[in-house]
């Protein structure tokens, strides 16, 4: 069973980085399209960054330059870097797999393109 285990959430301050990681299991992942989305209360999941598999990144609105995806296929892991974090950037970070091979130049930052997804990791920013 091919699985997604996030973790490295946390209470932090606002200004304070975090990393979050994503392991998978069952299958290695090294091929296919990677990416981190989040959910905040009361509003919809959006793409924060994705990452294929030539390691080329794409950053939704939200990194705002200030977060970094990246992978390291021999631990079958994503990471996202998280450095000055804002209150707004509380959510519930979860990763998922996309479309293996996936090299076109636009992010694949459509929910429904993924086919596995992770449970999710709280992240929370106090002000």
């Amino acid at each position: 069973q091919v699985q997604l285990v996030e973790s490295g959430g946390g209470l932090v301050q606002t200004g304070d980085s975090l990393r979050l990681s994503c392991v998978a299991s069952g299958r290695t992942l090294s091929t296919y399209y990677m990416g981190w989305f989040r959910q905040a209360p009361e509003k919809a999941r959006e793409f924060v960054a994705g990452i294929n598999w030539k390691e080329t990144t794409h950053y939704g609105d939200s990194a705002n330059g200030r977060f970094t995806i990246s992978r390291d296929n021999a631990k079958n892991t994503v990471y996202l870097q998280m450095n000055s974090l804002k209150p707004e950037d509380t959510a519930v970070y979860t990763c998922a797999a996309g479309s293996p091979y996936y090299s076109y130049s636009a992010p694949l930052s459509e929910e429904y393109k993924y086919h596995l997804w992770g449970q999710g990791t709280q992240v929370t920013v106090s002000s």
